[in-house]
């Protein structure tokens, strides 16, 4: 397991995290939440690793982050129109959503269901990783199931290094807690997750949409 600094100065961080992922390694990076430990979304054997490095059960679903709206089409079906109203307001940000899943997800990453998470986050470093790849990343926090979410690389590699080819040091996370989810497949929306984004932040761009 190796630990990088980011730096815009130099890209080792960049090109080893873009590699690992494309070989089926699981790296761990930050995000504008915590820092999340990430695979290739496309290749359930790199996903399947998420689950066992974290001891998380494999009927909970691992989200996705995406780099661009544009990318939700190819994920999810029967899409609402509160979600590109919520993804006008919020993304890049700390609001996940879940919507319907197309046949392109991969069972494992839905835990066996009917649904996907998505998210665009505020941060440049997943995102470019994203564009490069041209897939989403599946990211969960880095950490065990169950324990805290982790704000700086070292807390990462306390938790998860055994199972890392490579940790992305980028300082402290900048958000300190998990994004907020929203489930759009129900009507009303049902707010799953407290986070940054609040329920009375949702209500005001749904109107008279109310969030269960």
């Amino acid at each position: 397991m190796t630990v990088l600094r980011l730096s815009e100065d130099d890209p080792q961080a960049f090109a080893s995290a873009l590699r690992a992922l494309r070989e089926g390694a699981l790296v761990a990076l930050p995000t504008d939440t915590v820092y999340g430990i990430a695979a290739h979304a496309m290749q359930p054997v790199a996903v399947e690793r998420i689950f066992a490095a974290k001891g998380r059960p494999h009927d909970k679903p691992i989200p996705l982050l995406l780099a661009d709206v544009a990318d939700v089409p190819a994920l999810a079906v029967d899409i609402p129109p509160a979600m590109w109203r919520l993804a006008a307001r919020f993304w890049p940000g700390p609001l996940t959503l879940v919507l319907r899943r197309s046949a392109r997800v991969p069972d494992v990453v839905a835990g066996g269901g009917e649904t996907v998470a998505v998210r665009i986050p505020d941060h440049p470093f997943p995102r470019r990783l994203i564009e490069a790849l041209g897939v989403p990343l599946a990211t969960t926090s880095a950490n065990r199931s169950g324990h805290p979410s982790p704000l700086t690389a070292g807390a990462v590699e306390r938790e998860l290094g055994h199972a890392l080819r490579l940790i992305v040091d980028g300082g402290p996370a900048s958000g300190g807690q998990p994004s907020t989810l929203l489930d759009l497949t129900s009507v009303p929306p049902r707010l799953l997750r407290a986070g940054p984004v609040t329920r009375e932040d949702i209500a005001a761009v749904l109107g008279e949409e109310q969030v269960a």
